[in-house]
Order: C-alpha cells, then sequence, then structure tokens
C-alpha cells in the first residue's frame, strides 16, 4: 500500500468492495451478476420501445432515456471493479479517475432532470389531458431531453475543475469500488471548503432539491385533480399512470439523500460503500422491473414480442 507524504498523484489504488479473499469470488460474481440484470433489463425496455409503436408516447420516449442513463452509470461505476477482480490492476490513472467521476455524477444529475421532465409529463397527462398530444408533442420532448443532457453535463464541470485543482493527497489509496468523490476529496491536504461547499450547494440545492421541488409540484396538482374525480374506479386509473415514476423517485432520493446529504465525518467508509452499492447497481435494476411489473403497456409488448419470436421459430 503506497503512503504519500502530501504530494500531487498521478494515479490512484482502487481498494474495492472488501479485503477479505474468501469473499472476492462471491462478490465478483454478484457485481457481474447485476451488472448483467441492469444491462439486460434496460436494454429490454428500450428494444420493447423502439419495436413496438403503442409505446411511441412521450413517457416511454422519456423511459428510454432513462435506460440509456441506467445503463452508461452502471457501466462507470462497476467496470473498474469487475476489471479489478479479473486482472487483479488495482490502479487507475488520475485522469481516469476525474472522467469516472464527472460521467458518473453527469447521469445522476441527467436521471434526476429526466425524472422531472416525466413528472411534468404526467402532470399534463392527467392535470391537462385534452391538450396532452399538443403540449406533449415529438418536438417538446426531444428539447426537454436535450435539455436535460446538456445540463447534466454542464452542471458538474465546475467541481471538477476544483477538484482537479487540490494540489496534494495524504494517500492515493482510495477505499472505495470505484472514484467516487467523498474518499477522494477526504484524502486531500489541501483546502477542500470551497469544495465541499460546492457539494453541498450544487448536491443539494441545484442537482436534488430543484429537481426536487419541480416534481414535488407536479404532484400537488397531480393528486389535487386525483382527488377531484368522482369515481373511485377514475382516481385509481389516474394514480396507477404515475405510481411507477413516483415509486422510482422515491427509491432514488431516498438513496442519494442518504449518501450524500450528510456531512462527510458523518459517514462511516463501509456505510459509504453500502449506499454507493445500492445506488449505483439496485436501482438501475429496479427502474425495469418496477416499470415492466407495474405497466400494462410494456407487459403487453412483452408478450406480444415472445408470441412473434415463438411464431418464428
Amino acid at each position: 500500500m503506497e503512503q504519500l507524504n502530501q504530494t500531487k498523484v498521478s494515479f490512484f489504488i482502487i481498494k474495492g468492495i472488501s479485503d477479505a479473499p474468501k469473499l472476492q469470488i462471491p462478490i465478483f460474481f454478484l457485481v457481474l451478476l447485476i451488472y448483467l440484470l441492469t444491462l439486460g433489463g434496460n436494454m429490454t425496455i428500450l428494444l420493447l420501445v423502439c419495436l413496438d409503436y403503442h409505446l411511441h408516447t412521450p413517457m416511454y420516449f422519456f423511459l428510454v432515456n432513462l435506460s440509456i442513463i441506467d445503463m452508461s452509470s452502471a457501466t462507470i461505476a462497476l467496470h473498474k471493479i469487475l476489471i479489478i477482480f479479473l486482472s487483479g490492476n488495482h490502479i487507475i490513472s488520475y485522469v481516469s479517475c476525474l472522467t469516472q467521476i464527472y460521467f458518473f455524477g453527469s447521469f445522476i444529475s441527467n436521471e434526476l432532470l429526466i425524472l422531472t421532465a416525466m413528472s411534468y409529463d404526467r402532470y399534463v397527462a392527467i392535470c391537462n389531458p385534452l391538450r396532452y398530444k399538443t403540449i406533449m408533442n415529438q418536438r417538446f420532448c426531444a428539447l426537454l431531453a436535450a435539455v436535460c443532457w446538456m445540463l447534466s453535463l454542464i452542471e458538474l464541470i465546475p467541481y471538477v475543475v476544483l477538484l482537479n485543482a487540490l494540489s496534494c493527497y495524504r494517500s492515493n489509496i482510495v477505499n472505495h469500488f470505484f472514484c467516487d468523490p467523498v474518499p477522494i476529496i477526504q484524502l486531500s491536504c489541501s483546502d477542500t471548503s470551497a469544495l465541499q461547499t460546492l457539494l453541498m450547494v450544487e448536491g443539494t440545492v441545484v442537482l436534488g432539491l430543484g429537481p426536487l421541488l419541480l416534481t414535488g409540484i407536479s404532484y400537488i396538482f397531480i393528486i389535487s385533480t386525483i382527488l377531484k374525480i368522482r369515481t373511485n374506479t377514475g382516481r385509481r386509473k389516474a394514480f396507477y399512470t404515475c405510481s411507477s415514476h413516483l415509486t422510482v423517485v422515491i427509491i432514488l432520493y431516498t438513496t442519494l439523500i442518504y449518501q450524500y446529504v450528510k456531512p462527510m465525518e458523518a459517514n462511516s467508509v463501509e456505510y459509504n460503500k453500502l449506499l454507493s452499492l445500492i445506488n449505483t447497481a439496485a436501482v438501475p435494476i429496479l427502474n425495469p422491473l418496477i416499470y415492466s411489473l407495474k405497466n400494462k403497456d410494456v407487459k403487453s409488448a412483452f408478450k406480444k414480442r415472445l408470441y412473434v419470436c415463438k411464431c418464428e421459430n
């Protein structure tokens, strides 16, 4: 283990999930299984939406974006730990580490923004159904998605610039399974007050509270409209159309709040790694499961594809 005496580093050593030799093989297969399930589930959603014209609606257009984000974020976060298990090489270059931080943060930011766009889509569908097709047309949806992608790529630039400005580190051993910003900052012997302030302000206000507030406003109007529906059947049907999205929002924000909103010293290393694993692995798996199990259109499209495949064989 290489200890550095307050010098600039050219590489980091990723410690991994666990040091226990007996756990290495089970952890490898668990991570590999999680990664394959993430790719398989989200790729299935993507293909179903592309192949079935009944799913060519704004909600599924945003769901495709969500699937692409989930596959990308899981690849960014989990590929290094898989390489470590296969090759035994724990080293990641300084540039690669910053790149991993930038893109992973951008994908998380983008997921929050896309979920916010989906909440607006549900708001229009329930609160203004007669004008739904006019408002949520293809051009507007494409523009909304493009804005989400652009904002997510821009928002992380100041943070990575400040992270790159750190001039020295006490050690280059990162006690994590990928380049997470929290342990990197804790290793630095430079003044990180500006970086921590930016992390709190941008992470909680811009990336967190902003999208959460907009999503909350949408659901205030949605719930208000649902409560005005006279029949129980109508209320259940209206709530069913947004239940999948609401479930995903609750799960994602809960994991992110527990992981990043607490002060850094309040987070134990193992606790932070566990939450990171849930956030980077479990959440991308749950998204396609939630949308497929709770959505009749997706289940119908899946059954139709299976029937077509059986007929071709």
